[in-house]
């Protein structure tokens, strides 16, 4: 199986920019684990996990956290992480129940209709207001737009890395 089961790092957060001259930074969550950002929570500045910031508080403002941690003192060490993703490892994600998924254990599934047209790999979950949609990029390099709706999605698979959706008008070409 081609799918790439080896996501080792999930993002939960996005510096937006520094706060103050205390080197607090407003973040962006990403994740639904509210835990991420409480004190004593250790996150990484990339995927590679080269930098661990260690979570000295947290606290609401607008759509955003203002975060402190433990590892930037002033305004110019919170400046140098602006626009930086925080990540932490992926098996720290905690189980869901049955029939709901973390979007990094989707990432790479097969995709094909019920009637057993291939549409591609999944791609990208990007998040709406509305629900979620599946980015899911054709062997031709063709992109198709999936809404994760009940209607539309019949099973996902994780274990066999397969996504069966419904082949709803507009979907695909025919």
């Amino acid at each position: 199986m081609s799918r790439d089961r080896d996501v080792r790092w999930v993002a939960v957060g996005r510096v937006a920019r520094a706060h103050g001259v205390k080197g607090e930074v407003a973040v962006l969550p990403l994740s639904e684990v509210e835990s991420r950002f409480r004190e004593g929570s250790r996150l990484f500045v990339g995927e590679g996990g080269s930098r661990t910031l260690t979570v000295v508080s947290s606290r609401p403002h607008r759509q955003r956290l203002l975060v402190s941690f433990e590892e930037l003192r002033d305004r110019t060490e919170a400046e140098a992480i602006g626009g930086a993703y925080l990540f932490v490892p992926a098996d720290s994600s905690p189980a869901l129940p049955p029939g709901e998924y973390w979007p990094h254990q989707l990432v790479g599934c097969e995709v094909e209709t019920a009637a057993g047209r291939a549409l591609g790999r999944l791609r990208e979950v990007i998040h709406t207001a509305a629900n979620d949609v599946w980015a899911v990029e054709g062997a031709d390099g063709s992109e198709v737009l999936i809404p994760a709706l009940k209607d539309v999605v019949h099973t996902v698979d994780i274990d066999a890395g397969r996504i069966v959706v419904e082949a709803i008008p507009g979907l695909v070409q025919p």
